[in-house]
């Protein structure tokens, strides 16, 4: 059988099935003890009192609700749980530590500016053309700039950091 032809018949299978899901009625049947049950076997609704269902039925038993997991002594509303002392100490260290990470920052960045004007100093003498002492100048211009764009993100989460 060709691939077009499995193809077909698996759609057509598929097809079937959905319409024969779609045709099949459900009944909601009462029991002797008064117990509802939702089926659409013939052999479920013998001697109960069954009815046609219209519209989509939710048969899940919905869950009761958890009680609450907070500690005894304390309040549902006694949030947040920090006090204004240990906030500002966080914002306290939160600063100090992104200030020693601007000024390794600025070290690297210092660092990276001296070796890029050591080698914009050199030429050697195989770089006649001027698109290779470009090529060789661009890692070190790519370093300055990265450490650049390091020291503006500390500096703009720094002030981010005094304005709340």
């Amino acid at each position: 059988m060709s691939r077009n032809a499995l193809f077909t018949v698996l759609i057509l299978c598929v097809t079937a099935g959905y319409a024969r899901a779609q045709g099949t009625p459900i009944y909601k049947c009462i029991d002797s003890s008064g117990r509802p049950l939702y089926t659409s076997e013939k052999s479920d609704m013998v001697g109960k009192k069954c009815e046609p269902v219209s519209q989509e039925v939710n048969v899940v038993p919905g869950q009761k609700p958890r009680p609450s997991a907070s500690k005894p002594g304390t309040a549902p509303g006694a949030y947040p749980r920090e006090t204004p002392e240990q906030r500002s100490a966080a914002k306290e260290k939160q600063r100090e530590t992104l200030e020693q990470e601007l000024s390794r920052e600025q070290a690297l960045l210092a660092e990276a500016q001296k070796e890029l004007a050591e080698q914009e100093a050199v030429r050697s003498g195989n770089e006649k053309n001027y698109a290779r002492v470009l090529e060789r100048l661009r890692p070190f211009q790519e370093r300055v700039e990265l450490h650049e764009k390091n020291v503006e993100a500390l500096q703009r989460e720094i002030a981010n950091l005094y304005k709340q």
